[in-house]
Parts: structure tokens; C-alpha cells; sequence
């Protein structure tokens, strides 16, 4: 269990998730002090065999279970069937992301699992929610970005639509179902009772297009592929790299004439208000370009920084995996790790400032399925012994799972 001093002490989440929106909420409950048990099948989650890899270790299984525990088990046993059942009577929260009705037809549906424990919050995650015109198709990040309009928005003019490419869709659903979750368990307090928690891939893509789509159904606009922006929000080539300024308040629209040496812009008609400045966005696309063009990216994030402008190198991967931000603010932090000896994982994204963040390694596939069935269930070794031999339960395998 967690110690007192964090936010969720006390709290015990069973994460039967896959790959990411779902575990991804136990990552961060975990982070905040829960105890979050990650239920994995024989041979360990599918997903600890995805890359990349560091020296055997797969740093995608990481970043979304590294402090959890872990318990080997077979769901498609009936006394695999019985663990989980015993686990929801001294849970908290349990999270699930299988097509929508197949938890159900596992005889692990909400109306099942409030019967064992009135309290229970219980977390879907899935593509298109439990309910809707395609509850039952499937689908991964992408499909999110799809059915928003979100590809539509991304990339250059003439060019296809484009994909992010890492997966802002599973990342924000799973904030939606951990915001969803602290809400139902403060809701518990006044109620005594749980509830269910819906969040999916689908609905995230349209909170990300809710303006556009709000736009276009008041007045029929539809918006144009800008790629990287235009004007006072893009970005600029360097003598050695790249920059981005974001910088279209009329607030700061002095500064940056100061910035640039163009003090007769501040009152030029032609730039007067933000909505004049979109329009002639190519002549200050123009003076931008031949000002940025003969600076570093160091001496213009200075000269824009010391100035209030917002302004940022724009990294690429190893530049932003040195960068300090991303250190001395415990984003990822390097732990020690039972395959690659240490990895970095995720760290301390939310800060309270006076509960403790709980970071952790990842753990072996069935680590800790000793520990949690004599401590939660009172099971003796015994009876541990007779699940294994049944094929209902495992324990920690004696060497990693091969990363390939």
C-alpha cells in the first residue's frame, strides 16, 4: 500500500487495460498514491512486446505500467474468474478497455460487479463509447483523429491528412477517464454508492474540434490546412535550427516590433488589430523570415524571450531528451528496472504541493501475485499453489519477457 502522505493513499484500482487509454489512467492514479493491480494474462500483456526497445525493455510498456502491481491471471478460468471477483469486493476502481459488451458477457458488467461492491467506480474505455451509432466497432488512437475532422486540420496545404504522430487521442482520453474517475469517487462521499465512468477515442477527437465543428454548424465555415500557422503564430528557419512564436495578442504586438528592429510597425494600419495582422501575414511572414535567417536559435529565443514573446526552439527528439524542462521538472525519471536495468519513465506530470508523487519500476509479469493473494484475499500458499496448478494464476516469471 501507499503511504499516507499521498493524495490517493488507500485507494486500490484493478486495471484489467490494454495497451494505452486504459492503463494510461492507472499510470496516473498510481502516480498519485493508489495501489493499482495490473491483471495480466499468461506470458505477460501483449503490449510489453511492443517497441522501441532499451536493452530488452520495452519503453512504450513502461510509460504506461511502471508502478503498478503486477497479477498473473487467467480470466478464461473459472477460478481465475473468482480472483477477480474477491479483488472488486476490496477495490475501489476497477478499468477495463474490451470492446463494449464483451466485459459483460464475461459476467463482469457493472450490474454484476455492484452487486460484490455497491462503491465500485468502474471505468470503460473504448473507440466509440458504450453507447452510439458505432459502439461496436473497434478502433486505436488514429480513429479518433479520423472522425473528428482533427487529420483534416493537420499537415500542409495539397497535402493528404495527416495523423500526430504520437497518440494525442489515448493520451487526453485517458485524462478524460481519470478526471471522471476522482470525480465519481468524490461523488461516492456524498452518495456511499459507485458509478460507471464512459470515455472514448471518438468523443476526445471531437473535444479537439469542438470549436471548428461548433463554426461550422452556426455559419457554415470551414476552416483551412494553415500547416505550422501563418504570420505571428508558424515557425521560423534559424542559421541553425528551427523556432516557433506564438505571438498574436495585440499585447505583445509592440514588443515584437521592438524584437525585429521595426518600430513603424506598432502604428501601421495594416497591422492594427489581430484580425488586420491575419490579413497581411505575408509581409510580416517576409520581414520574419530575413530577421530569424541570419540568427541562431539561441540568440532569437533570447532576444523574443527577454522581451516577453513567446518563443521556443523547436526540438527534435534527441534535443528534447536533453532538454532541462524535461529533467529538473521529474518528467521522466530514470528508475531501476528488472530487464534493462534502468529505463526512465514517466514521472512527476502533476505536482501537489504537499502530496507525495509515487513513481515506481515496472514489474515483471506476475511479480506480485503472491503478495496480493495472501494480503488482499488471505489466501495460504496452499491455495496458491492450487490456482497455479489450475492454470488460474501465475507468479513472476524467472527471466524477462524477450523483447525481440
Amino acid at each position: 500500500m501507499t503511504t499516507s502522505n499521498t493524495a490517493l493513499a488507500g485507494i486500490r484500482v484493478l486495471d484489467l487495460g490494454r495497451y494505452q487509454a486504459g492503463p494510461r489512467i492507472g499510470l496516473v492514479l498510481a502516480r498519485l498514491g493508489a495501489e493499482v493491480i495490473k491483471v495480466e494474462a499468461p506470458g505477460g500483456d501483449e503490449s510489453r512486446k511492443n517497441g522501441p526497445f532499451v536493452r530488452g525493455q520495452s519503453a512504450y510498456w513502461v510509460q504506461y505500467n511502471s508502478g503498478k502491481k503486477s497479477l498473473g491471471l487467467n480470466l478464461r478460468t473459472k477460478q481465475g474468474m473468482d480472483v477477480v471477483r474477491r479483488l472488486v469486493k476490496v477495490s475501489d476502481v476497477l478499468i477495463q478497455n474490451f470492446r463494449p459488451g464483451t466485459i459483460d458477457a464475461m459476467g463482469l458488467g457493472y450490474d454484476q460487479l455492484k452487486e460484490l461492491n455497491p462503491g465500485l467506480v468502474m471505468v470503460n474505455v473504448s473507440a466509440y463509447g458504450q453507447y452510439g451509432p458505432y459502439r461496436d466497432r473497434i478502433g486505436f488512437d488514429p480513429i479518433g483523429q479520423a472522425i473528428s475532422g482533427m487529420m483534416s486540420l493537420t499537415g500542409f496545404p495539397g497535402n493528404p491528412p495527416t495523423r500526430t504522430y504520437n497518440p494525442v487521442i489515448d493520451r487526453i482520453t485517458a485524462l478524460h477517464g481519470t478526471i471522471g474517475t476522482l470525480a465519481a469517487l468524490q461523488e461516492r462521499h456524498v452518495s456511499g454508492e459507485g458509478q460507471c465512468v464512459d470515455v472514448c477515442l471518438a468523443d476526445t477527437g471531437f473535444s479537439m474540434t469542438e470549436i471548428q465543428c461548433a463554426a461550422f454548424l452556426g455559419e457554415g465555415i470551414v476552416p483551412e490546412r494553415t500547416g505550422n500557422g501563418r504570420g505571428l503564430m508558424n515557425t521560423y528557419e534559424t542559421c541553425d535550427g528551427w523556432v516557433l512564436v506564438a505571438a498574436i495578442s495585440d499585447n505583445i504586438w509592440p514588443r515584437l516590433c521592438e524584437a525585429i528592429d521595426a518600430p513603424e510597425w506598432v502604428h501601421d494600419p495594416r497591422f492594427k488589430t489581430v484580425d488586420d495582422r491575419g490579413r497581411a501575414w505575408e509581409a510580416i511572414e517576409e520581414r520574419l523570415r530575413a530577421w530569424f535567417g541570419d540568427r541562431t536559435v539561441r540568440e532569437s529565443v533570447n532576444r523574443f524571450s527577454e522581451l516577453g514573446i513567446p518563443i521556443n526552439a523547436v526540438n527534435d527528439v534527441p534535443s528534447a531528451a536533453r532538454d532541462p524542462q524535461l529533467h529538473e521538472r521529474e518528467l521522466l525519471v530514470e528508475m531501476s528496472d528488472p530487464v534493462a536495468g534502468t529505463i526512465h519513465v514517466s514521472g512527476k506530470n502533476i505536482k501537489l504541493s504537499r502530496s507525495e508523487t509515487v513513481l515506481g519500476s515496472a514489474p515483471l509479469p506476475g511479480e506480485h501475485t503472491e503478495e496480493i493473494l495472501t494480503e488482499l484475499l488471505g489466501c495460504a500458499p496452499q491455495d496458491i499453489d492450487e490456482l497455479e496448478a489450475a492454470g488460474a494464476v501465475y507468479r513472476s516469471v524467472p527471466q524477462p519477457v524477450d523483447g525481440g
